[in-house]
């Protein structure tokens, strides 16, 4: 009886360490895919090394007590590059700041899977194409910067179920009526 104990001991411990070990090198993964995608010239993200499980002892990157990745502090930083889905990995995350870089491309449909996500800071940046729908699905949202940029379209009528969200979207190609009931987006910051 004893032995089953032990044996149950250690397999619980086991998932737990696995399972936790999982987490975290998955977001470890999507954060080294980010480094892939982003030129860094003045090595902001040399301490991001891809052989280390656990991505909390790199720079700019914070975790939680549960080791899970809560901030990404870019902002910046002199980084020029695009955004891949893999950040839709970093499900604890609730601060993406990535604003005063070089950062291009589309906006990826993606990140309206990081419910956790308190404010998406992606200011003075050369984003372009529409502004997903997806963000909309970001219930925890309070601020979204996305002003000086090259965002083109309309700005989604389903961000206006986000009652808490403040939104910044100055100097783009942005139209479409005023979102009822959130910051106008000619409002200046």
């Amino acid at each position: 009886m004893a032995s089953l104990s032990l044996l149950s001991f250690t397999l619980s411990f086991f998932i737990f360490f696995f399972s936790s070990s999982l987490c975290t090198n998955s977001e470890g993964n999507a954060l080294h895919a980010l480094r892939s995608r982003l030129s860094d010239p003045t090595n902001v993200l040399q301490s991001w090394d891809p052989t280390l499980v656990n991505p909390c002892t790199w720079f700019h990157v914070t975790c939680d007590s549960n080791s899970h990745v809560i901030r990404l502090d870019l902002g910046n930083s002199n980084i020029s590059g695009s955004l891949g889905p893999e950040l839709a990995q970093l499900q604890h995350l609730q601060y993406l700041e990535l604003y005063r870089n070089n950062i291009g491309g589309k906006i990826p449909k993606e990140l309206g899977k990081l419910k956790n996500l308190v404010s998406m800071d992606m200011y003075d940046n050369k984003f372009e194409g529409e502004i997903p729908k997806s963000l909309a699905k970001l219930k925890s949202l309070k601020f979204l910067r996305l002003n000086n940029n090259k965002l083109t379209g309309s700005i989604p009528r389903e961000l206006t179920a986000l009652k808490d969200l403040k939104v910044f979207f100055e100097h783009n190609r942005l139209n479409g009526p005023e979102l009822k009931g959130l910051v106008p987006y000619d409002f200046g910051c």
